[in-house]
């Protein structure tokens, strides 16, 4: 018997019966249905924010903060491999703007760092922020041009 869409069921085990709170004394989520006796929790409507402690000063305040995040000045690269050129026709000039028009890069990310996979078999023009060594080898070896920009 092969295995179809109407066939797939889910693993014993994993579905659970949903909670039926109200339900009389003896259901165990009866009166309260869950929430204890009264409070800030008890009533509807209210929900405390994550990491709320009653007015006490929360955890993630209290302990101290130390050392550098670099995370903030970072450079962020579009990655295209060199297999990926193969799209361009022979000596064409290959920039973030040619990318994006093929949809190689997309979004917002402004630098586009050229990756040594795969093989480029067309001699390109190719301008981007960054290359590594092995891609920049590769444009060269076919004769092409591997320009670093700002």
């Amino acid at each position: 018997m092969s295995m179809r869409l109407h066939n797939l069921k889910p693993r014993p085990g994993a579905k659970h019966r949903t909670k039926r709170l109200g339900q009389g004394e003896s259901s165990g989520h009866g009166k309260t249905s869950g929430r204890g006796g009264k409070g800030q929790s008890a009533r509807s409507g209210s929900s405390i924010r994550i990491g709320f402690e009653g007015g006490q000063m929360p955890l993630a305040r209290r302990i101290p903060k130390r050392g550098f995040n670099n995370k903030r000045f970072t450079t962020v690269y579009a990655p295209v491999n060199l297999a990926e050129l193969n799209e361009f026709e022979e000596g064409s000039v290959v920039d973030s703007a040619a990318l994006q028009a093929i949809g190689l890069v997309n979004g917002t990310v402004l630098n586009v760092k050229v990756l040594g996979d795969g093989e480029l078999t067309k001699k390109l023009h190719v301008k981007a922020a960054a290359f590594s060594a092995s891609a920049k080898e590769a444009i060269e070896k076919l004769g092409g041009t591997a320009e670093v920009i700002a």
